[in-house]
């Protein structure tokens, strides 16, 4: 079957596909790819993610159907609270990942890849607001090791600037340049640790990642986007941890209030 055959099969795949090519077009975004050509034409793979941006799915889904694929991402289950997500997570093959309790979201991801799909981890997490990596979760290694697949190492390098955390949005015509590199296929060796193929898996888009700035152009200094390395102002990664720690104490402080409200609605 060919890949224009299965991409008829999913309309509303296809719908979004193309609202996300007019959606570059009319930001007259310079989106610019290297290595498409690692994308397997067919079977299972894991393409693993740097995270910056609320957007960056935008540029590597539209480089995966380049490459005449179509890549099912993990995304946080919050979204299922909304009924037009739950319709497009429903009919596009994306896994929502309830973050205290991700077994379920780690067989459909398996499951997926034996299918032959390409399935986009973000190895992070959670985006990173000093756009340097953070620690990695061992779910990428372990799915592609279960499930007997590759892992495509990819960068996204630019997106922070139209939408991230902290940051300033920027989702008008702005001739934004973004680079997107797909690395060569990463093989999870069977005798290495989970552990320490993700940390192999880590050094290795570390290199991309500095790569990919190298190749970028310039990195004004002072601006939010711009790493503190690079002489930017985003907060270094040791700041950043602080600032999340606190962001991560906030939102469970507001999850038990509202527990305690509904508890106290139902006892009423």
């Amino acid at each position: 079957m060919s890949s224009g055959t299965r991409r008829r099969r999913e309309p509303v795949y296809r719908a979004l596909e193309i609202i996300a090519n007019g959606l570059v077009r009319a930001q007259g975004v310079d989106l610019r790819y290297t290595g498409v050509q690692n994308i397997p034409e067919t079977g299972g793979a894991v393409l693993a993610v740097n995270h910056t941006s609320y957007v960056d799915f935008i540029p590597v889904g539209l480089g995966a159907h380049r490459a005449g694929r179509r890549a099912r991402f993990l995304i946080k289950s919050e979204v299922m609270d909304l009924a037009i997500m739950r319709f497009l997570v429903n009919h596009t093959g994306t896994v929502p990942v309830n973050r205290s309790h991700g077994t379920d979201a780690y067989r459909i991801a398996v499951a997926r890849l034996r299918e032959g799909r390409l399935v986009a981890v973000y190895p992070e997490a959670t985006i990173s607001r000093s756009f340097e990596l953070k620690e990695f979760k061992s779910g990428a290694v372990r799915m592609a090791s279960e499930a007997g697949v590759p892992i495509i190492p990819t960068i996204v390098w630019g997106s922070q600037r139209q939408w991230t955390k902290g940051g300033k949005r920027n989702m008008g015509r702005s001739r934004i340049p973004i680079l997107v590199r797909f690395g060569l296929p990463f093989t999870v060796e069977p005798d290495g640790s989970p552990e320490r193929e993700t940390l192999r898996l880590r050094d290795t888009m570390n290199a991309m990642l500095h790569e990919v700035q190298d190749a970028y152009g310039a990195h004004p200094a002072g601006e939010f986007w711009v790493p503190s390395r690079l002489g930017g102002s985003a907060p270094t990664p040791q700041e950043a941890a602080v600032i999340e720690a606190e962001e991560a104490l906030r939102k469970a402080e507001a999850r038990a209030r509202r527990a305690a409200e509904i508890r106290a609605r139902r006892a009423s």
